[in-house]
């Protein structure tokens, strides 16, 4: 993380820029933040994939594919550019962690049980994706974040817009030489297997410090590598014999003799320790150190929206909470880790720009052990708390009272139909949804009352929902914004674990409405709209 160059703008898109997180082939990544202070990652695109004309569809298209990937292995998508707007841009969370290039090259190969853990955790990412009828397209060391709680896959919207067979550039292919599938190198384009073979490469350069088509000590070309993978047999000399009949699977030539992310997983046994049961010495260390730092850059001041000099964009459309544990876990409004720890993982993607659908306003998972997500709710009017007014990418308007309005004393409900589907978030079908708000007067910083989410569960019927109390955090002109102080399970005999600290924003819409938009971590099936309620 470094200081903004002269040259760079104090935003893009509404968003200030507070530093430069580094470059890659697809353009520059800046550090940024939404106005209530969540960390992203603002990613622009080169002039050169922005000249092609077929390339902004295919951006925006992939982009808001993202958003069916919801899982604690891969960082949420806030928001996109526009059509039109030049540079084109990407804003996702950001984790203050290490790439697996950072560490490597810092402290050498990680021991085995570490690998087989990444290779356990990358490959339940990769399963995520693949259900959801998508592939990564760009797998490789620096794409793949060493969070405390999971390592994260990053970078996939961008690269699969730009993998594209319509697609090409003077003298190459789009990806990564040393970590793309043969198939991928010789114009066959990539799916599934490629991300498996992609996979087997990164944990070689995970066991041994060199990818699979490197020699020791060498500086091959691209054109060697990629000549390499094509028509030579990977390296695994210095892979711990334990690993290495898994990792030759993955590095077959052919896509059909690789397993898929299903079968890798069996393969590497229910046994291998998890993430966090095979710690890297010294990652807590680096975690801390590059958590302070984020806190100092987070706590400089946003440039005035007058100094920003590129075009304004709708601004956020949601906010940002870590995670914590493993599996998936049932919410109130959602299950979160108090924003104090900005670095850690955020399991639950947030939407990009697409026509709300009902969802729960609670994650709730089929499993008792729990993985703490993420949900926050902001909606489709200016003014919301924590994204401004949508319309031109300015600041929200503060209410003329520090206060709850009188108007929203009361109790709101809604209902949602639940969902026939488990998706990536809940991994569980539901049945219904009842979200109940009690709100009473409050100033901000003060309680405010609570919200109450029934969940049922198909099959079993347990109720998977959570019983928060609210913090009014923020107060705007028709926006107010919400944090869960406590969060417990609204059936304590569920087995469901709630955890507080998420931030919500609910708007007027219309007299004794309060609007609810799709965020991306709810589950399918929530209500849209909750309604006074005289009980």
């Amino acid at each position: 993380m470094r200081n903004l160059d002269p040259t760079d703008p104090p935003a893009i898109g509404g968003y200030p820029l507070l530093a430069r997180l580094g470059a890659g082939g697809m353009g520059q990544v800046f550090l940024s933040r939404t106005p209530s202070g969540r960390p992203l990652a603002l990613k622009t695109v080169r002039p050169e994939f922005g000249a092609d004309p077929s390339f902004e569809e295919r951006f925006a298209r992939e982009i808001a594919s993202s958003d069916q990937v919801r899982s604690a292995w891969a960082v949420a998508v806030v928001d996109y550019s526009p059509p039109g707007q030049r540079p084109q841009w990407l804003a996702t969370e950001y984790v203050a962690a290490p790439s697996l290039t950072d560490w490597v090259q810092r402290y050498g190969p990680l021991p085995e049980p570490a690998v087989r853990a990444l290779a356990a955790e990358l490959t339940e990412g990769l399963r995520a994706v693949h259900r959801a009828g998508l592939a990564h397209r760009d797998v490789k060391p620096s794409n793949v974040l060493l969070g405390r709680r999971h390592p994260l896959l990053i970078d996939f919207g961008i690269a699969r817009a730009a993998d594209d067979t319509r697609h090409t550039r003077t003298g190459g292919v789009v990806g990564s030489p040393g970590y793309m599938a043969p198939e991928q190198v010789t114009g066959g384009g990539a799916a599934e297997p490629g991300d498996i073979f992609a996979l087997g490469a990164v944990l070689v350069y995970a066991a041994t410090g060199e990818g699979p088509f490197l020699r020791p000590g060498e500086d091959s070309s691209a054109a060697q590598l990629l000549y390499r993978i094509v028509h030579e047999e990977p390296v695994l000399d210095g892979v711990a014999p334990s690993l290495r009949p898994l990792l030759a699977a993955c590095l077959q030539k052919s896509p059909q003799d690789r397993p898929t992310a299903e079968a890798l997983l069996e393969r590497i046994g229910a046994g291998s320790a998890g993430w966090t049961s095979a710690p890297l010495p010294g990652l807590e260390t680096e975690l801390t150190a590059r958590e302070a730092e984020l806190r100092t850059r987070l706590e400089q001041p946003a440039p005035r929206a007058s100094q920003t000099t590129m075009p304004p964009s709708p601004a956020p459309v949601a906010v940002l909470e870590p995670i914590s544990a493993t599996p998936i876990a049932p919410v109130g409004f959602g299950p979160p880790v108090p924003y104090a720890s900005p670095a850690a993982v955020s399991a639950a993607p947030l939407p990009v720009r697409r026509t709300p659908r009902a969802r729960t306003l609670a994650v709730a998972a089929g499993v008792v052990t729990a993985v703490a997500v993420v949900t926050a709710l902001s909606w489709p009017d200016g003014g919301d708390g924590d994204t401004g007014d949508k319309r031109h990418g300015s600041s929200p308007s503060p209410s003329t009272s520090a206060a709850l309005p009188a108007s929203w004393v009361g109790t709101w409900k809604g209902t949602g139909p639940g969902s026939k589907s488990a998706d990536g978030v809940v991994n569980s079908r539901t049945n219904g949804v009842t979200v109940v708000v009690t709100l009473h007067a409050a100033a901000r910083g003060e309680l405010v009352g609570r919200q109450v989410s029934h969940i049922t569960e198909a099959g079993s019927g347990r109720d998977i929902g959570c019983t928060e109390t609210l913090l009014l955090r923020e107060t705007h002109r028709t926006s107010m914004v919400f944090e869960a102080a406590t969060s417990t399970p609204s059936d304590p005999s569920a087995g469901v674990v709630c955890v507080r600290g998420n931030v919500y924003t609910l708007t007027e819409a219309g007299a004794d409405t309060l609007a609810l938009v799709d965020e991306g971590s709810q589950a399918a099936g929530s209500p849209s709209r909750l309604n006074r309620s005289s009980s």
